[in-house]
């Protein structure tokens, strides 16, 4: 995942940078301007830009899912553009960082900016993709759910926490607290691309349904979203960063 979070994190997969506390109280000024023309936009780094456009891919990757849901089953163009749009929100969430560290500035709406972009990008977007083929029951729609809600918890825990992880001498976290929300989604991600390209999706899904009939009729397929999600979440699993 990445969050700039703290006056001291930036980029990718929660990694920190220096404070800029002058440069940091010149945007909290600009922010909390009662009237100023484009004061918001005025306030936003080239870095905080950039992680707009991991918003931007993972709510496009959303819609494109949606397109997928309301056309023809049989035209698979748009999931697969739904799928095409989640690693170039990778992309762009592992590039702001590098632009923040170039320029040695970080940001205090980037910090905020990271986590949301990412619940969109690395949550929302793979849901709604499992949506799309064929996780529909009521059932697989609360798995596809706590998915979405472990990814929000696991951004939240990390902004309130990351400042008291342990820290290498150049003052990075030395680990995740959690599987990072990006290797979430791209393994899951991965494996409904796989399906699609086999033509394994709705009424072909593997291992069909369960509880079959019932109120509480569900496919296995979506107790990969809870493994998931139950990763992200874990505070024993310590993931050291690259």
């Amino acid at each position: 995942m990445s969050q700039r979070k703290g006056a001291t994190t930036a980029g990718h997969a929660e990694t920190e940078v220096k404070p800029q506390g002058q440069a940091q109280n010149k945007q909290a000024i600009l922010l909390a301007q009662d009237a100023g023309h484009f004061s918001l936009i005025k306030a936003m780094h080239l870095a905080d830009v950039i992680t707009e456009m991991n918003g931007f891919c993972g709510f496009m990757s959303v819609l494109s899912a949606m397109r997928y849901c309301l056309g023809d089953r049989t035209d698979t163009g748009n999931l697969w553009a739904a799928f095409f749009f989640m690693p170039f929100g990778l992309f762009f969430d592992l590039f702001d960082g590098k632009v923040a560290r170039w320029r040695q500035k970080s940001s205090l709406m980037g910090q905020e900016l990271d986590s949301l972009a990412d619940l969109i990008s690395f949550g929302v977007a793979p849901a709604s993709v499992g949506f799309a083929i064929g996780l529909q029951t009521f059932t697989d729609q609360i798995l596809l759910s706590f998915y979405v809600l472990c990814g929000l918890t696991r951004l939240a825990r990390f902004n309130v926490t990351v400042a008291m992880l342990p820290k290498d001498k150049t003052g990075k976290s030395k680990y995740f607290e959690g599987t990072p929300i990006p290797f979430a989604c791209l393994t899951s991600s991965a494996i409904m691309a796989t399906l699609t390209f086999m033509d394994m999706i709705h009424g072909n899904l593997p291992l069909g349904t369960a509880l079959t009939g019932t109120a509480l009729e569900f496919h296995p397929l979506a107790v990969l979203f809870i493994i998931n999600g139950v990763l992200m979440t874990s505070r024993s699993i310590h993931v050291p960063k690259p």
